[in-house]
């Protein structure tokens, strides 16, 4: 929960914060489940947001006793989504609290995807060049819910954790920052969730 002081640094999730990306992840998803005979509801697949690919779909093959090639399938998933990268938007409220505070604060995305294909996220919704540092699923052995991206974001960054503030959509993003000590909000209220299948 973010107290209302002036932080020292803002931290950004990038699917589903900054990028209204998550029904086009989904439906990359969709695809590479249908081709392995994976079932993957939308339901479980917002429940695992903020996990790396390759985590989640070792855990659905464990689950479905299936030997799957993961580094294979998680570069099948990824290539999907970014041939459907034209479809995504910016979450306007949250990409300008970043344009606002672009200069005047140090700023950061930490995100559980791959750094190539956020870096391509951010480029397209135009605040790729807002940033300070990017922390990537490739950069800590540990992952949301564990506080470890964040904490490696304030550590590039400078300041103390609990000088940040993370701007979040995710329930293990959510629970990162706290783990980390740092202050957050949730941006559902502003941005909710769409969906593409029925709840």
């Amino acid at each position: 929960m973010w107290r209302q002081q002036t932080p020292d640094a803002l931290l950004f999730d990038c699917d589903g914060t900054l990028a209204d990306t998550m029904p086009v992840h989904f439906v990359a998803w969709q695809d590479l489940a249908e081709a392995h005979g994976l079932p993957f509801a939308e339901d479980r697949f917002y429940a695992l947001a903020g996990r790396p690919t390759r985590d989640i779909i070792a855990a659905l093959a464990g689950e479905a006793g299936l030997a799957i090639d993961v580094e294979e399938a998680t570069w099948r998933k990824e290539a999907n989504f970014l041939a459907r990268l034209d479809g995504v938007l910016a979450i306007e409220p949250v990409v300008e609290v970043v344009r606002r505070s672009h200069g005047r604060r140090p700023m950061a995305v930490v995100t559980g995807g791959h750094r190539e294909v956020c870096a391509r996220i951010l480029a397209h919704v135009g605040i790729a060049d807002c940033f300070e540092t990017l922390v990537a699923s490739e950069d800590t052995d540990r992952h949301k819910p564990d506080p470890d991206p964040f904490l490696e974001a304030a550590r590039r960054l400078g300041v103390r954790p609990e000088r940040c503030v993370v701007w979040e959509d995710s329930d293990l993003g959510l629970e990162a920052a706290r783990r980390a000590g740092m202050q957050w909000i949730d941006v559902r209220p502003l941005h909710p969730p769409r969906r593409l299948t029925a709840p």
